[in-house]
């Protein structure tokens, strides 16, 4: 792939959230995470882009070839590439948090069961569990952490403006699930946001053998 770089973004720091990106992604796929090309993944490059999956590709042959840069608008920069159709996701974690420089989309059989069973009550309530202490913020298993599940659509402004109102009203938010789809969640580097993606899983897994249990 012809990915030419702005001036200001040395090819070297390219390379290298590239890297971690495609690295990343392939380790998930192994997980059975990313079924049929689908997930996206992101890091920060700088204030001003991003280095993305390119559209389309299986994630468990992922390289660097296979990662491309965009604009804090979700748009590609310096290539006829095309990102992914959830890009503005991504960069409305960016935006919205300086400090965060990565994320990661999954579609595990969990993930995916539990946002179809929790979509009428609009979130998932987590309490009660010790490794909610692996989500950053979290210091104790007595706290509330919620998950809101996300209507879903294949309009992303709308799910853009969602997650928004979320926010603006003042609810804190480490992820979030959309219905009958997968889980956005994001951390200050790859390793943090490899740890939530990693405990929300196993918490979702465990919400749901509670229900299937208890039924």
């Amino acid at each position: 792939m012809s990915q030419a770089l702005p001036e200001t973004i040395p090819t070297t720091l390219f390379a290298e959230r590239a890297d971690a990106v495609a690295a990343a992604a392939r380790e998930l796929s192994a997980l059975g995470w990313t079924p049929a090309t689908s997930s996206n993944f992101s890091m920060r490059v700088d204030a001003d882009h991003a280095a993305i999956t390119i559209s389309g590709r299986d994630k468990g042959r992922l390289g660097r070839d296979d990662i491309m840069l965009v604009d804090m608008q979700g748009k590609a920069v310096g290539t006829d590439a095309r990102p992914s159709a959830e890009t503005e996701l991504h960069t409305q974690v960016y935006r919205r948090w300086p400090q965060m420089n990565a994320v990661l989309h999954t579609h595990s059989r969990t993930q995916s069961v539990a946002s179809r069973l929790f979509a009428k009550a609009g979130m998932v309530r987590l309490q009660g569990w010790e490794l909610q202490k692996a989500i950053t913020g979290y210091t104790t298993h007595e706290s509330v952490l919620q998950i809101p599940v996300f209507p879903n659509t294949q309009h992303m402004p709308e799910l853009v403006a969602r997650v928004d109102a979320w926010l603006d009203a003042g609810k804190p938010l480490h992820a979030y699930l959309i219905d009958g789809h997968g889980i956005y969640t994001w951390g200050r580097d790859m390793a943090e946001t490899r740890r939530h993606l990693e405990a929300l899983e196993f918490l979702l897994g465990c919400e749901l053998d509670l229900r299937r249990l208890s039924a």
